[in-house]
């Protein structure tokens, strides 16, 4: 991981995304973090992965519901599966 001041990577805005191509690039303003500039592709990784996370959290909160289930064929007739 690359860690930038805002201030040079304001100057060399081109070279920060350079170099975010092959690893994270942090940018800090007086020592906090302010942003991070990472490749398109580890972007698209991170939010499959979210999604993935999200999904999975539906489910295990829908098993945890009480009542009825509902049989698998009477749920593909309702969806116009069968």
């Amino acid at each position: 991981m690359i860690t930038l001041a805002s201030s040079d990577a304001r100057k060399n805005f081109a070279d920060a995304v350079r170099q975010a191509q092959s690893d994270p690039v942090v940018i800090e303003k007086r020592g906090q973090r302010e942003a991070v500039i990472i490749a398109p592709e580890l972007f698209d990784r991170f939010v499959e992965a979210a999604e993935e996370l999200e999904d999975i959290t539906a489910f295990d909160a829908a098993m945890e519901e009480e009542g009825d289930n509902i049989p698998w064929d009477e749920v593909k007739a309702e969806l116009g599966w069968v």
